[in-house]
């Protein structure tokens, strides 16, 4: 058997490689962030690991096939939460969690109790501390809702669609319409704290009142 601080270093490392993809995939507003990329290769390690360990315990190497299944498995289950929410963020980090949560509990099965402690501090640390440090150093996104009224004599849709080409961000929903003597524009979309900043401050002046309403659902 691997000795235990070989198996920690492996799945830390792997754990470590994760959030580092993750955070690339932050930065550049793509699906399956920090913790989901960690909580991926992490469960995919201990799966390599446990395949090889509990087939050298039993000495049975149907233990790998089992494996092999039990992956499967959990991707349909993975799959499916993704699609009962439409793809949402938050369900891509579910998904995930359900994957090592198979690994965990296929090293208990086996055995390995304290690789299974050490993988659930792991998962813990993504869930709580991670998410934490994401939205302090506003690393994450969030999808809000925009509502920009303004008097006809403001010019403020060819100055939304400016502001928004400038931060690079694409606007979901995008609709104008009239309310009286006024002009509002809608739309939705991801946006960092300072995005947020930044588009209060460029178009908040008398007679422009914006409103923003972060969505639930929409968090990774």
């Amino acid at each position: 058997m691997l000795p235990l601080h070989e198996i920690f270093l492996r799945l830390g490392f792997a754990a470590l490689l994760g959030a580092s993809i993750g955070v690339e995939r932050d930065l550049h507003r793509r699906p399956a962030g920090v913790r989901t990329s960690l909580f991926v290769c992490l469960g995919s390690a201990l799966f390599t690991i446990l395949s090889v360990e509990i087939a050298r315990r039993t000495g049975d190497a149907s233990s790998t096939r089992i494996a092999s299944n039990l992956v499967q498995g959990i991707g349909f289950l993975g799959a499916g939460a993704i699609l009962r929410e439409s793809g949402t963020l938050v369900e891509m980090t579910t998904a995930a969690t359900f994957f090592v949560e198979a690994d965990i509990e296929m090293a208990t099965g086996g055995g390995l109790y304290a690789v299974a402690g050490y993988s659930t501090g792991i998962v813990l640390f993504g869930l709580v501390v991670l998410a934490w440090a994401s939205r302090l150093a506003n690393l994450k996104p969030r999808m809000i809702a925009v509502r920009i009224t303004a008097s006809h004599t403001e010019r403020i849709t060819a100055e939304v669609h400016k502001l928004l080409a400038e931060l690079k961000l694409t606007a979901q929903h995008f609709r104008v319409s009239m309310a009286g003597p006024n002009t509002v524009v809608e739309f939705e979309g991801d946006l960092k704290h300072h995005e947020e900043n930044k588009l209060v401050e460029q178009l908040h002046r008398t007679g422009v009142f914006i409103e923003l309403t972060p969505l639930e659902g929409h968090h990774e």
